[in-house]
């Protein structure tokens, strides 16, 4: 059967960073997600190990190395094979629904029609909606074939999803497919431990170490708790993504990229990178899995700052190429590359390149030390000309850690959304430098700790071999993939406004959902920025089911719109009467929104419907299987309404990353229960960031004005 997608969802499909991780808002004891609760409880428990932890050793694989092309069930043997509380749950989920024609058109509408630039489209998108149900008839037919039969032991759309929207997507993946987190500053238990002369920056990276030792024991054994909705009734989530958080990469490939996980038992290291060179660090005990003393692992990072200097005090001829440039190239380039190092390196490369994969993740040593959000948010997103070779971008987790101690996420995004790596992150902030001191370790001679062993420069040996061999052009393509880095990120700019008006808890005081309600602010603070309102993303993570990932949540509607049009394109002076009605459509507004998230969460939105409907589309008539599209997927509407020019997704730690369309924006935000932090992205030609940054907080306090009145106005009517 050949699949014609319509050309609004080509479009859409190779939009940059298509999904971006669920969407919630981090609360002390529960996590919000799409009207639901996420249990924070298993972000910690049983985390804060000593190295005595009796937790299971993990399990031998059947298999040293798994290369997924996207098909989620096809490494499910893993999951079983795993076992654990992690992925108890994985047989008893439900499989994602299809919604029917009936309700998705229904859904649909309300979210479209605002888009209308005339009466008389908005009158033919209501004619071709109500076509819809009955010319769409056989699409739905057969991909309710689909989820029932070809795809019973998993979901209709997660091979299509993972193919279309990330592994054949061609452009680089930095800034339009990665994520990052700007993590907390600084351990204010390193700067109190004042007996100690190692390096500050070394002291963050050694207890970075640790937690993600921690974690991965927890992850790869199965035994960290799977993770559940609900406040009463907990509802498990799928787990199916923890096996591409650690020992994972991403391999660049013709037309289609794969992704290899490898056995966590047959390997002890991760990656540092350093002044652009890569060594392998042993940083746990292969008998317990747990982290290697502190001592020994600040010992180790020094050695590799030591190594990278050394090597990079050689003349020009001499110096190391930066391998890491190439990972930044669009996808089929950095294929080309990575089959002209295994030509000129042959087997030897190829076991470095593995090396490198195998890691259990990769911590960047930068020399750089940002100071503003803006600067650590723009070293975190891509490193920039001075540190973006300090990266490897196929890397299914980077931890970044500066000169000055702070740390940086960054997730690549291809078969594993935002929320877990949250766990890791939280875990990570929630190990300090005194605590890994004060664990019950055996005692550490210190000869022990300078062991020059359990340190290894990835490409040392074979880097002659790239530069020698006769025909090689690998140091043309570094140069090549550097400029094109470098072209591509200084097009790129990042803003990101602390808002320090108020929070989560005063939202919430008012009576609002506190992601609906922001979500509300930006829709105004986009409406004034663009003049009008756009297609706008928000990602709601649908791992209730089995294989799930993301469905969007549309914050454009009839009520958002009413909201915003009666808010005005710029802040006005309110009579009473006005106030009222302004704060009675922004309640109307948040709950039509929350209403659009809870049905989201539940499988029921619509726009992968639509993509799954879509992806059926075949105009061949000598086809058995031929359908053609419903004229509603080529209405001006319909194809405006799915170019999202505001993307947006909560998570906490300051989450960012790229717009989606050149003419949008990226939002990504995190409320706090006194703050609320955007990461704002867009081309730096448009020069939107900054002024929209402006129009968000001038919203927040805006709508923050109409609320107080208005409960100022309730009280005093409660003392009549």
């Amino acid at each position: 059967m050949k699949s014609l997608v319509p050309n609004f969802l080509l479009m859409t499909m190779s939009m940059r960073l298509l999904t971006r991780g669920g969407s919630f808002a981090i609360k002390k004891k529960n996590h919000r997600l799409s009207g639901l609760f996420v249990d924070s409880t298993l972000f910690h428990a049983g985390v804060r190990m000593s190295s005595s932890s009796k937790i299971q050793l993990f399990r031998s694989w059947p298999v040293p190395m798994v290369e997924s092309h996207g098909d989620y069930s096809k490494e499910a043997f893993l999951e079983s094979h795993i076992g654990g509380p992690l992925y108890e749950n994985q047989g008893k989920l439900p499989r994602l629904p299809v919604p029917s024609l009936e309700d998705t058109c229904e859904k649909f509408l309300p979210t479209a029609l605002p888009l209308a630039e005339s009466q008389e489209e908005a009158e033919t998108l209501v004619n071709a909606c109500r076509a819809f149900p009955q010319e769409a008839k056989d699409l739905q037919r057969r991909l309710e074939l689909r989820a029932n039969r070809e795809c019973r032991d998993s979901s209709w759309l997660q091979l299509w999803w993972n193919t279309l929207a990330y592994l054949q997507f061609r452009e680089p993946v930095v800034i339009n497919v990665s994520y990052f987190f700007q993590l907390a500053s600084q351990d204010p238990t390193i700067l109190l431990s004042s007996s100690d002369t190692t390096d500050l920056y070394i002291r963050r990276a050694a207890t970075a170490l640790v937690a993600v030792a921690d974690y991965r024991k927890l992850v790869c054994s199965g035994q960290l708790p799977c993770e559940t909705i609900g406040r009463q009734d907990k509802i498990p989530l799928c787990s199916t993504a923890f096996k591409y958080l650690f020992h994972a990469c991403r391999i660049p490939l013709p037309e289609q990229d794969a992704y290899r996980i490898y056995d966590p038992s047959q390997h002890t290291h991760c990656i540092v990178a350093c002044q652009g060179q890569f060594f392998a660090v042993d940083f746990v005990d292969p008998n317990t899995g747990d982290a290697l003393p502190i001592e020994m692992l600040q010992h180790r990072l020094e050695r590799c700052v030591r190594l990278a200097e050394k090597e990079s005090e050689t003349n020009n001829d001499d110096a190391p190429i930066k391998l890491g440039w190439l990972t930044s190239s669009d996808r089929d380039s950095w294929s080309n590359s990575r089959k002209e190092l295994i030509r000129l390196g042959n087997a030897q490369m190829e076991a470095a390149l593995k090396r490198l994969e195998s890691g259990a993740f990769l911590l960047c040593l930068d020399s750089e030390d940002p100071v503003s959000r803006n600067e650590c948010g723009e070293t975190y997103w891509h490193g920039g000309k001075s540190s973006g070779f300090n990266r490897w971008f196929d890397k299914s987790v980077q931890i970044v850690c500066t000169k000055g101690g702070k740390l940086g996420f960054i997730g690549e995004h291809s078969m594993m959304d935002g929320m877990p790596a949250v766990g890791l992150c939280s875990h990570i902030l929630n190990t300090t430098y005194a605590d890994v001191k004060n664990r019950n370790a055996p005692p550490l001679h210190n000869s022990d700790a300078q062991d020059e062993s359990g340190v290894e420069n990835i490409f040392k040996n074979v880097m002659p071999l790239l530069k020698s061999t006769e025909g090689s052009n690998v140091v043309d393509a570094v140069v090549k993939a550097e400029a094109d880095f470098v072209n591509l990120t200084s097009s790129q700019e990042v803003c990101v406004e602390s808002f320090q008006g108020y929070g989560r808890d005063y939202i919430k005081e008012m009576g609002y959902s506190p992601d609906a309600y922001v979500q509300m602010a930006i829709q105004l603070a986009t409406y004034r920025l663009f003049g009008k309102q756009v297609g706008t993303y928000e990602a709601v993570q649908v791992r209730p089911f089995l294989h799930g990932r993301t469905e969007t949540c549309r914050s454009v509607s009839l009520a958002s719109s009413r909201f915003v049009r009666y808010m005005g394109l710029r802040p006005k002076e309110n009579d009473p009467a006005s106030r009222s009605q302004k704060v009675a459509l922004l309640k109307e507004a948040v709950t039509r929104h929350v209403t659009y998230l809870n049905n989201a969460g539940q499988g029921m939105g619509v726009d992968r419907h639509l993509f799954g409907l879509s992806m059926l589309v075949n105009n061949d008539q000598d086809d058995e299987e031929s359908s053609s599209a419903p004229q509603l997927f080529s209405h001006p509407v319909f194809e405006r309404s799915k170019k999202w020019r505001v993307s947006t997704s909560t998570l906490p730690n300051a989450p960012g990353f790229g717009e989606v369309v050149p003419d949008g924006v990226g939002i990504g935000y995190e409320i706090k229960p006194n703050a609320c932090i955007f990461t704002v992205t867009a081309l730096k030609e448009n020069d939107w960031t900054d002024r929209l940054c402006h129009l968000l907080e001038e919203a927040l306090l805006e709508m923050r004005l109409l609320n107080d009145h208005e409960h100022d106005k309730s009280i005093r009517r409660s003392k009549l």
